[in-house]
Protein backbone atom coordinates (compact mmCIF):
# COMPACT_ATOMS: atom_id res chain seq x y z
CA UNK A 1 0.00 0.00 0.00
CA UNK A 2 1.26 3.36 -0.69
CA UNK A 3 2.42 5.03 2.70
CA UNK A 4 0.17 8.19 4.04
CA UNK A 5 1.04 11.40 2.85
CA UNK A 6 0.09 12.97 6.30
CA UNK A 7 -2.37 15.09 7.06
CA UNK A 8 -0.19 17.91 7.48
CA UNK A 9 0.72 17.92 3.48
CA UNK A 10 -2.88 17.14 2.82
CA UNK A 11 -3.64 20.77 4.47
CA UNK A 12 -0.72 22.16 2.87
CA UNK A 13 -2.52 21.43 -0.69
CA UNK A 14 -5.47 23.38 0.00
CA UNK A 15 -3.15 26.36 -0.70
CA UNK A 16 -2.79 25.64 -4.51
CA UNK A 17 -6.11 24.51 -4.70
CA UNK A 18 -7.52 27.60 -6.62
CA UNK A 19 -4.35 27.78 -8.85
CA UNK A 20 -4.67 23.94 -9.88
CA UNK A 21 -8.17 24.47 -10.60
CA UNK A 22 -8.21 27.38 -12.61
CA UNK A 23 -5.64 25.96 -14.95
CA UNK A 24 -6.58 21.68 -14.57
CA UNK A 25 -9.46 21.94 -17.32
CA UNK A 26 -8.00 24.39 -20.05
CA UNK A 27 -5.99 21.90 -22.13
CA UNK A 28 -6.20 21.42 -25.44
CA UNK A 29 -8.47 24.81 -25.28
CA UNK A 30 -8.33 24.68 -29.05
CA UNK A 31 -10.38 21.52 -28.99
CA UNK A 32 -13.45 24.05 -27.40
CA UNK A 33 -13.03 27.07 -30.74
CA UNK A 34 -16.57 27.84 -31.73
CA UNK A 35 -17.61 26.45 -35.07
CA UNK A 36 -18.05 29.21 -37.97
CA UNK A 37 -21.12 27.44 -39.40
CA UNK A 38 -23.10 29.46 -42.26
CA UNK A 39 -26.45 29.84 -41.48
CA UNK A 40 -27.78 28.41 -44.57
CA UNK A 41 -25.47 25.62 -45.06
CA UNK A 42 -27.45 22.25 -44.75
CA UNK A 43 -26.70 20.39 -41.65
CA UNK A 44 -24.76 17.25 -42.52
CA UNK A 45 -25.51 13.53 -40.88
CA UNK A 46 -22.09 12.07 -38.82
CA UNK A 47 -22.62 8.39 -38.90
CA UNK A 48 -20.94 7.19 -35.22
CA UNK A 49 -17.71 5.51 -35.92
CA UNK A 50 -16.88 1.90 -35.19
CA UNK A 51 -17.43 0.50 -31.74
CA UNK A 52 -14.01 -0.26 -31.26
CA UNK A 53 -13.34 3.43 -32.05
CA UNK A 54 -15.68 4.90 -30.27
CA UNK A 55 -14.07 2.82 -26.51
CA UNK A 56 -11.04 4.43 -27.87
CA UNK A 57 -12.08 7.44 -28.29
CA UNK A 58 -14.42 7.17 -24.70
CA UNK A 59 -11.06 5.85 -22.74
CA UNK A 60 -9.09 9.00 -23.49
CA UNK A 61 -12.56 11.43 -22.28
CA UNK A 62 -12.06 8.87 -18.90
CA UNK A 63 -8.60 9.50 -18.69
CA UNK A 64 -8.86 12.89 -18.75
CA UNK A 65 -11.66 13.59 -16.15
CA UNK A 66 -9.71 11.17 -13.77
CA UNK A 67 -6.07 13.01 -14.43
CA UNK A 68 -7.11 16.23 -14.84
CA UNK A 69 -10.55 17.28 -13.63
CA UNK A 70 -11.01 15.08 -10.29
CA UNK A 71 -7.58 16.09 -8.95
CA UNK A 72 -8.61 20.13 -9.37
CA UNK A 73 -11.65 19.76 -8.09
CA UNK A 74 -11.02 17.44 -4.89
CA UNK A 75 -8.40 20.09 -4.62
CA UNK A 76 -10.95 23.23 -4.88
CA UNK A 77 -13.40 21.28 -2.21
CA UNK A 78 -11.06 20.05 0.06
CA UNK A 79 -11.63 16.96 -0.02
CA UNK A 80 -9.10 14.20 1.06
CA UNK A 81 -10.69 11.02 0.29
CA UNK A 82 -13.17 10.21 -1.67
CA UNK A 83 -15.12 7.08 -1.27
CA UNK A 84 -17.75 5.70 -3.71
CA UNK A 85 -19.28 2.12 -3.36
CA UNK A 86 -22.29 0.39 -5.15
CA UNK A 87 -23.82 -3.15 -6.34
CA UNK A 88 -24.35 -4.21 -9.48
CA UNK A 89 -27.57 -2.76 -10.59
CA UNK A 90 -27.33 0.24 -8.18
CA UNK A 91 -24.75 2.21 -9.08
CA UNK A 92 -23.61 5.18 -7.84
CA UNK A 93 -24.80 8.19 -10.91
CA UNK A 94 -20.96 9.93 -10.60
CA UNK A 95 -20.34 5.58 -11.90
CA UNK A 96 -20.85 6.22 -15.54
CA UNK A 97 -18.11 9.19 -15.80
CA UNK A 98 -15.50 7.41 -14.62
CA UNK A 99 -16.10 4.08 -16.58
CA UNK A 100 -14.59 2.28 -19.80
CA UNK A 101 -17.02 2.31 -22.81
CA UNK A 102 -16.56 -1.50 -22.21
CA UNK A 103 -17.80 -1.51 -18.88
CA UNK A 104 -21.95 -1.86 -18.37
CA UNK A 105 -22.54 -2.13 -14.51
CA UNK A 106 -20.74 -2.23 -11.54
CA UNK A 107 -19.29 -5.82 -10.23
CA UNK A 108 -21.00 -7.75 -7.52
CA UNK A 109 -20.15 -4.67 -5.03
CA UNK A 110 -17.61 -2.13 -6.75
CA UNK A 111 -15.46 0.57 -4.09
CA UNK A 112 -13.57 3.18 -5.41
CA UNK A 113 -11.27 5.69 -2.98
CA UNK A 114 -10.00 8.36 -4.40
CA UNK A 115 -7.08 9.65 -2.24
CA UNK A 116 -5.82 13.29 -2.69
CA UNK A 117 -1.84 13.17 -3.22
CA UNK A 118 0.84 15.70 -1.77
CA UNK A 119 2.08 16.29 -5.17
CA UNK A 120 -1.81 16.90 -6.46
CA UNK A 121 -2.44 13.85 -7.96
CA UNK A 122 -4.94 10.97 -6.96
CA UNK A 123 -4.42 7.93 -5.76
CA UNK A 124 -7.16 5.98 -7.71
CA UNK A 125 -8.45 1.98 -6.50
CA UNK A 126 -10.93 -0.26 -7.55
CA UNK A 127 -11.75 -2.69 -4.72
CA UNK A 128 -13.79 -4.78 -6.63
CA UNK A 129 -13.98 -4.72 -10.17
CA UNK A 130 -11.75 -3.93 -13.17
CA UNK A 131 -9.16 -1.52 -13.51
CA UNK A 132 -11.26 0.47 -16.21
CA UNK A 133 -8.73 -0.32 -18.76
CA UNK A 134 -5.47 0.90 -16.64
CA UNK A 135 -7.16 3.73 -15.05
CA UNK A 136 -7.62 2.33 -11.32
CA UNK A 137 -5.43 0.11 -9.44
CA UNK A 138 -7.48 -3.26 -8.71
CA UNK A 139 -7.47 -4.95 -5.55
CA UNK A 140 -8.27 -8.91 -5.59
CA UNK A 141 -8.70 -11.34 -3.02
CA UNK A 142 -6.22 -14.07 -2.37
CA UNK A 143 -9.68 -17.06 -1.61
CA UNK A 144 -8.48 -20.18 -3.78
CA UNK A 145 -10.85 -20.45 -6.80
CA UNK A 146 -11.39 -23.79 -8.85
CA UNK A 147 -9.44 -22.55 -11.89
CA UNK A 148 -6.16 -20.93 -10.13
CA UNK A 149 -7.09 -17.45 -11.21
CA UNK A 150 -7.07 -14.55 -9.08
CA UNK A 151 -11.07 -14.61 -7.29
CA UNK A 152 -13.13 -10.99 -6.81
CA UNK A 153 -13.07 -9.66 -3.52
CA UNK A 154 -15.83 -10.50 -1.25
CA UNK A 155 -18.24 -9.96 1.97
CA UNK A 156 -16.46 -9.22 4.69
CA UNK A 157 -12.83 -9.26 3.17
CA UNK A 158 -13.92 -6.40 1.34
CA UNK A 159 -14.80 -4.23 3.91
CA UNK A 160 -11.50 -4.96 5.75
CA UNK A 161 -9.25 -4.52 2.97
CA UNK A 162 -10.92 -0.57 2.67
CA UNK A 163 -10.57 -0.63 6.75
CA UNK A 164 -6.90 -1.01 6.49
CA UNK A 165 -6.55 1.45 3.38
CA UNK A 166 -8.45 4.14 5.23
CA UNK A 167 -6.47 3.74 8.12
CA UNK A 168 -2.80 3.80 6.03
CA UNK A 169 -4.03 7.19 4.46
CA UNK A 170 -5.30 8.02 7.46
CA UNK A 171 -7.22 11.30 5.99
CA UNK A 172 -8.70 14.66 7.40
CA UNK A 173 -11.97 14.09 5.95
CA UNK A 174 -13.87 11.26 3.65
CA UNK A 175 -16.42 12.38 1.21
CA UNK A 176 -19.73 10.06 0.59
CA UNK A 177 -22.44 10.61 -1.99
CA UNK A 178 -25.51 11.59 0.52
CA UNK A 179 -27.41 14.60 -0.60
CA UNK A 180 -31.19 15.22 -0.38
CA UNK A 181 -31.15 18.20 -2.75
CA UNK A 182 -29.00 16.25 -6.06
CA UNK A 183 -29.73 13.22 -7.30
CA UNK A 184 -26.25 12.80 -8.95
CA UNK A 185 -24.94 13.66 -5.09
CA UNK A 186 -26.74 10.84 -3.41
CA UNK A 187 -25.48 7.57 -5.33
CA UNK A 188 -24.78 5.48 -1.49
CA UNK A 189 -28.09 3.27 -1.37
CA UNK A 190 -29.10 3.07 2.17
CA UNK A 191 -28.35 -0.46 2.71
CA UNK A 192 -24.75 0.67 1.25
CA UNK A 193 -24.28 3.17 3.63
CA UNK A 194 -25.44 1.53 6.64
CA UNK A 195 -22.41 -0.97 5.68
CA UNK A 196 -19.76 1.36 4.50
CA UNK A 197 -20.32 2.93 7.87
CA UNK A 198 -20.36 -0.13 10.31
CA UNK A 199 -16.32 -0.44 8.24
CA UNK A 200 -15.26 2.72 8.87
CA UNK A 201 -15.74 2.27 12.35
CA UNK A 202 -16.84 5.08 15.14
CA UNK A 203 -13.40 7.63 14.88
CA UNK A 204 -13.57 7.71 11.17
CA UNK A 205 -17.12 7.72 10.29
CA UNK A 206 -16.32 11.08 12.70
CA UNK A 207 -14.43 12.90 9.49
CA UNK A 208 -17.30 12.42 6.66
CA UNK A 209 -18.19 14.81 4.97
CA UNK A 210 -20.98 16.23 2.45
CA UNK A 211 -20.14 17.60 -0.31
CA UNK A 212 -22.50 17.41 -3.20
CA UNK A 213 -19.99 19.68 -5.31
CA UNK A 214 -17.92 16.96 -5.83
CA UNK A 215 -20.06 15.01 -7.69
CA UNK A 216 -22.11 16.95 -9.30
CA UNK A 217 -19.09 19.51 -10.64
CA UNK A 218 -17.00 16.33 -11.78
CA UNK A 219 -19.93 14.66 -13.81
CA UNK A 220 -21.20 18.03 -15.65
CA UNK A 221 -17.36 19.96 -16.20
CA UNK A 222 -16.10 18.74 -19.64
CA UNK A 223 -13.02 18.17 -21.27
CA UNK A 224 -12.28 19.68 -24.37
CA UNK A 225 -11.71 16.62 -26.18
CA UNK A 226 -15.26 16.22 -26.23
CA UNK A 227 -15.99 18.64 -27.88
CA UNK A 228 -15.68 17.72 -32.18
CA UNK A 229 -17.55 14.41 -31.47
CA UNK A 230 -20.59 16.55 -29.54
CA UNK A 231 -20.34 18.78 -32.25
CA UNK A 232 -21.01 16.24 -34.75
CA UNK A 233 -23.99 14.69 -32.53
CA UNK A 234 -25.66 17.59 -32.17
CA UNK A 235 -24.91 18.40 -36.30
CA UNK A 236 -26.71 15.48 -37.25
CA UNK A 237 -29.39 16.27 -34.63
CA UNK A 238 -29.86 18.98 -36.94
CA UNK A 239 -29.86 17.19 -40.00
CA UNK A 240 -32.63 14.46 -38.51
CA UNK A 241 -35.36 17.75 -37.70
CA UNK A 242 -34.31 19.49 -40.89
CA UNK A 243 -35.24 16.24 -42.71
CA UNK A 244 -38.18 15.16 -40.70
CA UNK A 245 -39.50 18.86 -41.20
CA UNK A 246 -39.72 18.62 -45.40
CA UNK A 247 -41.34 17.24 -47.64
CA UNK A 248 -39.39 13.92 -47.86
CA UNK A 249 -41.85 12.80 -44.89
CA UNK A 250 -44.26 15.17 -44.63
CA UNK A 251 -47.33 15.24 -47.06
CA UNK A 252 -49.65 18.23 -46.25
CA UNK A 253 -52.83 16.77 -45.54
CA UNK A 254 -51.50 13.37 -45.03
CA UNK A 255 -48.74 12.76 -42.46
CA UNK A 256 -49.63 12.53 -38.83
CA UNK A 257 -47.46 14.09 -36.25
CA UNK A 258 -47.00 10.37 -35.09
CA UNK A 259 -45.91 9.49 -38.61
CA UNK A 260 -42.58 12.00 -38.17
CA UNK A 261 -42.18 11.10 -34.14
CA UNK A 262 -41.93 7.50 -35.66
CA UNK A 263 -39.89 8.12 -38.55
CA UNK A 264 -37.20 9.93 -35.84
CA UNK A 265 -37.09 6.81 -33.74
CA UNK A 266 -36.54 4.92 -36.74
CA UNK A 267 -33.64 7.35 -38.11
CA UNK A 268 -32.13 7.45 -35.01
CA UNK A 269 -31.94 3.57 -34.44
CA UNK A 270 -30.53 3.53 -38.29
CA UNK A 271 -27.91 5.89 -37.86
CA UNK A 272 -26.82 4.08 -35.09
CA UNK A 273 -27.79 6.67 -32.35
CA UNK A 274 -29.82 6.21 -29.46
CA UNK A 275 -32.65 8.53 -27.54
CA UNK A 276 -32.90 9.21 -23.82
CA UNK A 277 -36.74 10.14 -24.38
CA UNK A 278 -39.77 9.90 -27.02
CA UNK A 279 -39.68 12.33 -29.46
CA UNK A 280 -42.40 14.81 -29.25
CA UNK A 281 -43.64 16.75 -32.33
CA UNK A 282 -47.27 18.93 -32.20
CA UNK A 283 -48.51 21.69 -34.16
CA UNK A 284 -50.20 25.40 -33.47
CA UNK A 285 -52.70 26.03 -35.57
CA UNK A 286 -54.53 29.77 -35.93
CA UNK A 287 -53.73 29.93 -31.92
CA UNK A 288 -54.82 26.21 -31.25
CA UNK A 289 -52.12 23.68 -29.63
CA UNK A 290 -52.82 20.08 -30.85
CA UNK A 291 -50.23 18.47 -28.79
CA UNK A 292 -51.08 15.20 -27.35
CA UNK A 293 -52.99 14.83 -30.48
CA UNK A 294 -52.06 12.28 -33.47
CA UNK A 295 -52.72 15.74 -35.86
CA UNK A 296 -52.65 15.12 -39.33
CA UNK A 297 -50.47 18.05 -40.26
CA UNK A 298 -52.30 20.61 -42.06
CA UNK A 299 -50.69 23.57 -44.60
CA UNK A 300 -50.57 26.99 -42.32
CA UNK A 301 -49.55 24.71 -39.20
CA UNK A 302 -46.37 26.13 -36.90
CA UNK A 303 -44.71 22.39 -36.43
CA UNK A 304 -42.53 21.86 -33.43
CA UNK A 305 -40.37 19.03 -31.78
CA UNK A 306 -38.41 18.21 -28.83
CA UNK A 307 -35.80 15.63 -29.53
CA UNK A 308 -33.06 14.28 -28.24
CA UNK A 309 -29.94 11.97 -28.76
CA UNK A 310 -27.52 9.88 -27.30
CA UNK A 311 -24.34 9.53 -28.89
CA UNK A 312 -21.13 7.65 -26.99
CA UNK A 313 -23.21 8.01 -23.70
CA UNK A 314 -23.49 12.00 -24.85
CA UNK A 315 -26.91 13.24 -24.69
CA UNK A 316 -28.56 16.30 -26.48
CA UNK A 317 -31.82 18.47 -26.16
CA UNK A 318 -33.23 20.21 -29.25
CA UNK A 319 -36.56 21.93 -29.96
CA UNK A 320 -36.78 23.38 -33.35
CA UNK A 321 -39.76 24.87 -35.23
CA UNK A 322 -41.17 24.11 -38.58
CA UNK A 323 -43.86 26.01 -41.11
CA UNK A 324 -45.76 24.53 -43.76
CA UNK A 325 -46.29 26.38 -46.61
CA UNK A 326 -50.19 27.15 -47.76
CA UNK A 327 -50.70 27.70 -51.36
CA UNK A 328 -48.89 30.73 -53.46
CA UNK A 329 -46.75 31.30 -50.06
CA UNK A 330 -43.01 31.16 -50.56
CA UNK A 331 -42.11 32.09 -46.76
CA UNK A 332 -43.39 31.73 -43.02
CA UNK A 333 -45.62 34.48 -42.25
CA UNK A 334 -44.15 37.78 -41.06
CA UNK A 335 -45.80 37.18 -37.37
CA UNK A 336 -43.69 34.09 -37.03
CA UNK A 337 -41.06 34.92 -38.01
CA UNK A 338 -41.34 38.07 -35.37
CA UNK A 339 -42.15 35.27 -32.87
CA UNK A 340 -39.06 33.23 -33.94
CA UNK A 341 -36.96 36.38 -34.12
CA UNK A 342 -38.01 36.91 -30.14
CA UNK A 343 -37.18 33.88 -28.82
CA UNK A 344 -33.70 33.96 -30.72
CA UNK A 345 -33.25 37.18 -28.53
CA UNK A 346 -34.07 35.60 -25.41
CA UNK A 347 -31.19 32.96 -26.37
CA UNK A 348 -28.67 36.23 -26.88
CA UNK A 349 -29.93 37.78 -23.47
CA UNK A 350 -29.21 33.90 -21.76
CA UNK A 351 -25.67 33.43 -23.31
CA UNK A 352 -24.94 37.16 -22.24
CA UNK A 353 -26.34 36.17 -18.13
CA UNK A 354 -24.84 32.69 -17.90
CA UNK A 355 -21.76 34.54 -16.44
CA UNK A 356 -19.43 31.96 -14.50
CA UNK A 357 -19.81 32.47 -11.12
CA UNK A 358 -23.40 33.49 -11.39
CA UNK A 359 -26.01 31.10 -9.69
CA UNK A 360 -29.12 29.90 -12.37
CA UNK A 361 -31.22 31.80 -10.13
CA UNK A 362 -28.91 34.80 -10.84
CA UNK A 363 -29.13 34.41 -14.23
CA UNK A 364 -32.59 33.82 -14.39
CA UNK A 365 -32.98 37.28 -12.25
CA UNK A 366 -30.83 38.85 -14.80
CA UNK A 367 -32.53 37.21 -18.04
CA UNK A 368 -36.34 38.48 -16.75
CA UNK A 369 -34.98 41.64 -15.99
CA UNK A 370 -33.84 42.43 -19.74
CA UNK A 371 -36.80 40.64 -21.67
CA UNK A 372 -39.22 42.84 -19.35
CA UNK A 373 -36.94 45.82 -20.38
CA UNK A 374 -37.11 44.76 -23.99
CA UNK A 375 -40.92 43.90 -23.97
CA UNK A 376 -40.68 40.39 -24.26
CA UNK A 377 -43.30 37.95 -23.08
CA UNK A 378 -41.61 34.49 -22.37
CA UNK A 379 -39.98 31.98 -20.29
CA UNK A 380 -36.95 30.39 -19.60
CA UNK A 381 -35.78 26.82 -18.04
CA UNK A 382 -32.56 25.76 -19.10
CA UNK A 383 -30.43 22.80 -18.09
CA UNK A 384 -27.26 21.33 -17.93
CA UNK A 385 -26.64 19.13 -20.34
CA UNK A 386 -24.03 15.93 -21.06
CA UNK A 387 -23.65 12.90 -19.33
CA UNK A 388 -27.35 13.31 -18.24
CA UNK A 389 -30.26 14.75 -20.47
CA UNK A 390 -31.50 16.96 -17.72
CA UNK A 391 -27.64 16.96 -16.50
CA UNK A 392 -25.77 18.14 -13.23
CA UNK A 393 -25.25 21.68 -12.50
CA UNK A 394 -27.16 24.91 -12.10
CA UNK A 395 -30.86 24.74 -13.35
CA UNK A 396 -31.74 28.15 -14.66
CA UNK A 397 -35.56 28.35 -14.18
CA UNK A 398 -38.24 25.65 -14.77
CA UNK A 399 -41.18 26.01 -16.93
CA UNK A 400 -43.37 26.65 -13.71
CA UNK A 401 -41.21 28.03 -11.66
CA UNK A 402 -39.90 31.43 -13.08
CA UNK A 403 -39.49 32.94 -9.60
CA UNK A 404 -36.47 30.43 -9.05
CA UNK A 405 -35.41 27.43 -8.17
CA UNK A 406 -34.10 26.78 -4.37
CA UNK A 407 -31.47 24.52 -4.16
CA UNK A 408 -30.53 23.10 -7.46
CA UNK A 409 -30.56 26.62 -8.82
CA UNK A 410 -28.16 27.85 -6.54
CA UNK A 411 -25.59 26.68 -7.89
CA UNK A 412 -22.85 28.43 -9.64
CA UNK A 413 -22.20 28.37 -13.18
CA UNK A 414 -18.99 27.30 -14.21
CA UNK A 415 -16.46 27.10 -17.14
CA UNK A 416 -16.25 24.07 -19.40
CA UNK A 417 -19.95 23.22 -19.62
CA UNK A 418 -22.19 22.30 -21.55
CA UNK A 419 -26.40 23.78 -21.53
CA UNK A 420 -29.58 22.91 -22.98
CA UNK A 421 -30.66 26.52 -23.44
CA UNK A 422 -34.43 26.19 -23.46
CA UNK A 423 -37.09 28.62 -23.82
CA UNK A 424 -40.30 30.01 -25.28
CA UNK A 425 -41.37 33.52 -26.68
CA UNK A 426 -45.32 34.20 -26.94
CA UNK A 427 -45.98 36.57 -29.50
CA UNK A 428 -49.08 37.65 -31.18
CA UNK A 429 -49.63 36.95 -34.30
CA UNK A 430 -51.69 39.39 -36.57
CA UNK A 431 -52.10 36.25 -39.72
CA UNK A 432 -53.79 34.54 -36.81
CA UNK A 433 -56.22 37.22 -36.05
CA UNK A 434 -53.99 38.44 -33.26
CA UNK A 435 -53.90 35.34 -31.70
CA UNK A 436 -50.75 33.76 -30.02
CA UNK A 437 -47.73 31.58 -30.90
CA UNK A 438 -45.45 30.15 -28.54
CA UNK A 439 -41.76 29.68 -30.55
CA UNK A 440 -40.08 27.01 -28.03
CA UNK A 441 -36.69 26.32 -28.88
CA UNK A 442 -34.15 24.35 -27.55
CA UNK A 443 -30.34 24.39 -28.64
CA UNK A 444 -26.99 23.15 -27.14
CA UNK A 445 -24.41 25.92 -25.64
CA UNK A 446 -20.96 25.23 -23.80
CA UNK A 447 -19.32 27.48 -21.79
CA UNK A 448 -15.49 27.39 -22.70
CA UNK A 449 -12.54 27.07 -20.20
CA UNK A 450 -12.58 30.60 -20.08
CA UNK A 451 -15.97 30.67 -19.78
CA UNK A 452 -16.76 32.57 -22.87
CA UNK A 453 -20.63 31.08 -23.85
CA UNK A 454 -21.31 29.85 -27.37
CA UNK A 455 -23.54 27.26 -29.43
CA UNK A 456 -22.24 23.72 -29.72
CA UNK A 457 -23.12 23.69 -33.42
CA UNK A 458 -25.26 26.76 -34.51
CA UNK A 459 -29.20 27.56 -33.63
CA UNK A 460 -31.83 27.80 -35.71
CA UNK A 461 -33.00 31.25 -36.80
CA UNK A 462 -35.02 30.23 -39.54
CA UNK A 463 -37.62 28.01 -40.14
CA UNK A 464 -38.04 24.28 -41.50
CA UNK A 465 -40.29 24.79 -44.56
CA UNK A 466 -42.97 21.94 -46.03
CA UNK A 467 -43.65 23.06 -49.47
Amino acid sequence: MVPNAGLTMMRLLRAVAVLTAMTAFSAPASAQAPAAVPATAPARYHPLPPVRRQAAEMQVWVDARLTRVLPALMAEYGADMWILSMREYGEDPVFWSMISETTFAARRRSIYVFTRQADGSVERLALGGSSQGGLFQIYRSPHPTPTGEEAELWGEEQWRLLREIVADRDPGNIVLNIDDTWAFADGLGAGEREALEKALGPDYLKRVQRIPQLATDYISVRVPEMMPRYREIEETVHALISEAFSNSVITPGVTTTEDVVWWLRQKVNDLGYGTWFQPSVSVQRNGEELEGEDAVIQRGDLLWTDFGVVGMRLKTDTQHLGYVLRVGETDAPEGLKRCLAASNRMQDLTLEAMRPGRTGNEALGAMLTRMKAEGIDGSLYSHPIGDHGHGAGPLIGLWDRQEGVPGRGDAKIRPSTWFSIELQATVPIPEWGGRTASCRQEEEAYLDAAGDRHWAFRRQDRFHLVW
